[in-house]
């Protein structure tokens, strides 16, 4: 997991940003929203958190593949395979619980895998805002994808107020 807090998310550099966020920064963040849309879905908000604590660790086997990069790769390892090599030296408990936790996200049956996948697109979402005010100006495609993508009721709404609302409003007058 330490690789994570080294690795940069690679997409922004398209967007001029010389010193992104990390991967863990990111997974940090998706995991908190994952849990505040799971609670206002109706769901398990440990869960969802749990599910978006696991959602990209298998970057440390891979690197972070930004999204224009995919199509030359061609065919690549599941992200379940990849968490099964990398939990593999685990007691089987820990492994029978990280494994789940990858296989039900990236399945996307439940209302926790949707609202994990939620928080990890409107954390894209966010983190763009932030960049654009701070005066990277080419992020509004990040913007758009992010926000189309968002399937539960609650991420559209975080989504909107995060849309009319300054990223430092939270520091008060």
């Amino acid at each position: 997991m330490g690789v994570l807090k080294r690795m940069r998310r690679t997409g922004w550099w398209h967007a001029g940003v010389r010193d992104p966020e990390s991967v863990a920064d990111h997974s940090f963040r998706v995991a908190q929203l994952a849990a505040m849309i799971a609670s206002l879905e109706n769901a398990d908000p440990a869960r969802a958190s749990f599910l978006a604590l696991w959602h990209d660790t298998q970057e440390t086997r891979i690197g972070d593949i930004p999204h224009t990069a995919k199509p030359y790769l061609g065919s690549s390892p599941s992200n379940e395979a990849i968490t099964a090599d990398q939990t593999a030296r685990l007691p089987e408990g820990m492994r029978k619980s990280v494994q789940e936790a990858v296989q039900e996200y990236e399945a996307q049956e439940t209302v926790e895998s949707h609202c994990a996948k939620d928080a990890d697109k409107l954390e894209c979402l966010v983190q763009a805002l932030e960049y654009r005010s701070n005066g990277f100006t080419t992020v509004q495609g990040w913007i758009d994808t992010s926000y189309k993508a968002l399937r539960t009721e609650a991420a559209q709404r975080i989504a909107d107020a995060a849309l009319q609302t300054s990223p430092l409003a939270w520091r008060g007058r």
